[in-house]
Order: C-alpha cells, then sequence, then structure tokens
C-alpha cells in the first residue's frame, strides 16, 4: 500500500550548502521531519550544482518519512548568472541593465524546459524573455 502524503513543503534552497538553520529546519521540524537527514541527503544530491539556488519540493508522509525533488535553479536566477550581475533593475521598463543575446535566452530556456509547462523551445523562450523583461534586461 502506498504512503500517505501530509503535505508539501517548497523551498529554495543553495545547492550543496543546506543546513538545519532556516529556512529548512522550522521548515521541516513543523512537520516532525529528520532534518539533519534531510540536508545530508540534499546537499549529496546537489554537490554538483554548487553556487546556485535550487527549487526543492519536499513530500511529507504521515508516518514521518519524506522524500524530494530537486528542480532547475528559477530562471531569474540563470539570468543573473548569465548577464554577471547580482540581481535586475528596480526599475524594469524604465531603467535597462543588461541585454542577452537569443543565444543566451534559448540555452536558458533548454536548461529550464523539465520544469516549465511546455515542450516547446520557442514558448520556453518567450517565458524567459518575459522574465528579463520584468528584470529590466533587454533581450536583443
Amino acid at each position: 500500500m502506498a504512503k500517505k502524503i501530509k503535505t508539501f513543503i517548497k523551498l529554495n534552497i543553495p545547492a550543496g550548502s543546506a543546513t538545519a538553520a532556516p529556512p529548512v529546519g522550522p521548515a521541516l521540524g513543523q512537520h516532525g521531519l529528520p532534518i539533519m537527514e534531510f540536508v545530508k541527503a540534499f546537499n549529496e544530491k546537489t554537490a554538483d550544482k554548487q553556487g546556485n539556488i535550487l527549487p526543492v519540493v519536499i513530500t511529507v508522509f504521515e508516518d514521518r518519512t519524506f522524500s524530494f525533488i530537486t528542480k532547475e535553479p528559477p530562471v531569474a536566477e540563470m539570468i543573473k548568472k548569465a548577464m554577471g550581475r547580482e540581481k535586475g533593475s528596480g526599475k524594469a521598463g524604465k531603467e535597462i541593465v543588461a541585454t542577452l543575446s537569443k543565444e543566451q535566452v534559448k540555452k536558458i530556456a533548454e536548461a529550464k524546459m523539465p520544469d516549465l509547462n511546455t515542450r516547446n523551445v520557442e514558448a520556453a523562450m518567450k517565458i524567459v524573455e518575459g522574465t528579463a523583461r520584468s528584470m529590466g534586461v533587454k533581450v536583443s
């Protein structure tokens, strides 16, 4: 018989360097999960992606066990990395802080494809371009 799911916890955690400190500790602790067990498993699974912030979805079962899946870094994080900047514009639409080439947009779209609700590269590129625009990044 399948285990009964109690809840899902969604967090954004730096790859390979999760700790029991917030947000991880309190989020898992309130459901009675073994925090260090998760931290160890997460860090082992994501050690190769160090330097990225990864969204993780933790499935909590009623018997206080868990499973988790990691996703690709958020599109905004990928854009910041491609630009080599810490953050986007505070005045998106008025102030342009950087420019991405169509090639960079396509690369980000292809990397993020498994998490997007499309299988079409053009549609994925539009999603990435929209995020870029909202960050004050011009796509040319």
